[in-house]
């Protein structure tokens, strides 16, 4: 039975959520909202639309919310040549598939953001496939993008572990049955993690990587 090691992007393994944290209060700002740095941090990983209602209320003006996405994709576009991956985050997927883990990215991001964060991460030929905000009718912390990914990797929840770095991913997973585990370089605290579902936390790609053969992954099965 093929075994699959489901992975976020960003804020996992490209470094990429506080570019969003200044796009999206940037995109805020222009529109007139005062949204706090702190509070879009904490959002992040959710989908554009998800992440609007989350931090202006379902009283906003609906019709602003394509404006809003529009203005943020924008700002964050002009970094899309310089995104970076963490240390160790393309080593791990290679240690990955070199122990026969198919490996899922499962994301918010699609288009044009996807391609730049696959250029950073740089271990295409080692990705199986990718279940992306345009793959589902309901981004994290439903289980969509999970259950997407354990089809892509033709595989079931118990042979399966989702790697994140938000609330939302650990959510999601934990709704689909997958066994999680985060990482702290997305800014999240370790308890808040936790407290969402996740098996165990480590601090960084390449500090899971040092990991990858304890267990960890797999429970101990």
């Amino acid at each position: 039975m093929p075994r699959a090691a489901l992975l976020d992007v960003d804020g996992t393994l490209a470094d990429t959520n506080h570019l969003h944290v200044v796009t999206w209060w940037e995109a805020f700002r222009q529109a007139g909202e005062q949204v706090a740095t702190h509070d879009i941090h904490r959002a992040i990983g959710l989908g554009s639309t998800d992440l609007i209602a989350h931090l202006l209320g379902d009283d906003r003006d609906r019709d602003r919310d394509a404006e809003l996405s529009a203005a943020h994709g924008t700002l964050y576009g002009t970094y899309f040549e310089r995104l970076a991956a963490f240390d160790g985050a393309r080593d791990l997927l290679y240690a990955l598939a070199a122990r026969e883990w198919r490996i899922v990215l499962a994301t918010s991001a699609g288009g044009g953001e996807l391609a730049a964060l696959r250029r950073a991460i740089d271990a295409d030929d080692v990705i199986t496939g990718v279940a992306s905000a345009d793959d589902v009718s309901s981004g994290k912390p439903a289980p969509d993008p999970v259950h997407r990914a354990l089809d892509i990797a033709g595989c079931g929840p118990e042979d399966a572990v989702f790697v994140g770095d938000t609330v939302w991913d650990m959510r999601a997973a934990r709704r689909a049955g997958v066994r999680s585990v985060a990482l702290l370089c997305g800014g999240i605290p370790r308890h808040d993690l936790e407290e969402a579902g996740a098996a165990a936390v480590y601090a960084t790609p390449a500090d899971l990587l040092e990991h990858v053969d304890s267990g960890v992954l797999t429970g101990g099965r």
